[in-house]
Parts: structure tokens; C-alpha cells; sequence
């Protein structure tokens, strides 16, 4: 199977979280489905992206990156780059971003989002299509803070929403403490 048969196949089984989730799902493969070159930047209009929500074992803390371009706190991710390797590419990410070496706690999908990036000089607006994935790091080890970041640092899942994250932040921390009332 090819890259993008495995991640519409990833996709069709994701359970979103809400209605807002279940759109950007909805979104997102049929992006996927429409577009052969869909993990390559220079498709103009948009691209799928890999980010990981890294919390640490005992899901208390999130590492959060301040995003020097866009100015907000969120989780780590990037640029597939014509990589299918989707979580791959959302590990190689944390690791570029903040020095971390988290592990996956599942090859599943843990949350989807489509958001909108702003034109900057040559490269026009766009859509990243992003993919996350659950990852898992001790609070001990810690981040460094890279070029693409203004800082970067393990925050408490209650403090998250004090840093004016977005909704699709949010939901991620909402995902995490409903796992631990269930299994806590």
C-alpha cells in the first residue's frame, strides 16, 4: 500500500473527539483523497503535516513550543516533505524543536486539524493538514529551544489554557484529562 492508501486508511479510523473534529476529519481526507503529491510542501494550497502532543507518562504536563512565526504556543510538528511517514515525521519534529526523543504511545491517530497559515514574502496562504500523534517523555529530560521556537517548556495540562493556545490545543488537553479520569 502507498503512503496515502495507509494514512486514508488511518484516517477512516479515527474517532474524532467532537463535531469541530469530526469536520476538519471529514476536511482532511478528502484532501487526502484528491491530492497524490499531498505530503509535499510545494503543493501550494496546502499540505499534511505531523505533529505529536507529548505529554509525560503520568499525562500531567504537555511540551509546548512558542511559535516564533506564529506567535502561539503548540505542540510540535512540521513539514512532511514528501515523507508518507507521517509519524515519523511528527517525531523527527519534537526532536528538531526540542531536543526531546519522545515515543509513541500508539501508531494511531490521536487528533486531526486543518488551519490556516498566513502568506509570508513568496509563499502564499495556505492550509497545513495537520495529523497528531499521542507521544510520551519524562518530565526530566529537558527541552531546548530551537530557531523556529521563542521558547519551549513542559506546562501543566491546567495551565495551557492560560497561554491563549487554540481550541485545537485545547482539545488535545481535553482528550488528555479524559483519559486520565478513566484510567487515573
Amino acid at each position: 500500500m502507498n503512503g496515502r492508501t495507509l494514512l486514508l486508511a488511518a484516517l477512516r479510523a479515527h474517532s474524532p473527539w467532537d463535531a469541530r473534529e469530526a469536520s476538519m476529519l471529514a476536511r482532511i481526507a478528502a484532501f487526502v483523497e484528491t491530492h497524490e503529491n499531498c505530503f509535499e510542501r510545494t503543493l501550494l494550497e496546502g499540505h499534511v503535516t505531523g505533529s505529536a502532543w507529548v505529554v509525560n507518562p503520568e499525562r500531567t504536563h504537555a511540551l509546548l513550543v512558542h511559535h516564533r512565526r506564529l506567535d502561539r504556543w503548540l505542540q510540535p510538528g512540521g513539514h512532511c516533505d514528501g515523507s508518507p511517514d507521517v509519524l515519523g515525521t511528527a517525531l523527527r519534529e519534537v526532536l528538531e524543536e526540542t531536543g526531546i526523543h519522545a515515543r509513541p504511545v500508539s501508531e494511531a491517530i490521536f487528533d486531526v486539524d486543518a488551519h490556516d497559515i498566513p502568506a509570508r514574502g513568496a509563499e502564499p496562504a495556505h492550509v497545513h493538514y495537520d495529523i497528531r500523534y499521542l507521544a510520551e517523555a519524562p518530565l526530566s529530560c529537558q527541552p531546548v529551544v530551537s530557531p523556529e521556537s521563542r521558547e519551549v517548556r513542559w506546562v501543566p495540562l491546567e495551565e495551557i489554557a492560560r497561554l491563549g493556545t487554540d481550541a485545537s490545543v485545547l482539545r488535545l488537553v481535553e482528550k488528555t484529562l479524559a483519559w486520565n479520569r478513566r484510567c487515573g
